[in-house]
């Protein structure tokens, strides 16, 4: 069991580090765009798990690090497709005051 949960681990990190390539590769040869949702979704799944395969093998600092790449990709997609926007915008027409959210 814990040899197969190794192997997956692995082929893990071989996906997620074989994502990451081809979306740098795409971006260079302006294939796509580095704020469009195939970039971003590639960086973010490669980057997911690389973090799986550092974990397995005890590489915090490596885990720390994708788990980064994963948070920025996720707020990438969300600004693409308009999400940031939208909770920005609601967040301008509200403000706090000591009972609670009042809308202006």
């Amino acid at each position: 069991m814990e040899e197969m949960l190794s192997l997956a681990a692995t082929a893990a990190g071989w996906l997620g580090a074989l994502g990451t390539v081809v979306a740098y590769g795409l971006v260079s040869r302006r294939k796509v765009e580095p704020s469009s949702a195939v970039f971003q979704s590639l960086n973010l799944s490669g980057a997911a798990l690389l973090a799986v395969s550092a974990a397995a093998s005890g590489a915090w600092p490596a885990v720390a690090a994708n788990f980064v790449w994963v948070l920025i990709s996720v707020l990438a997609l969300m600004s693409a497709r308009g999400v940031l926007g939208t909770v920005r915008d609601r967040l301008r027409r509200t403000r706090t005051t000591s009972g609670g959210l009042v809308q202006r």
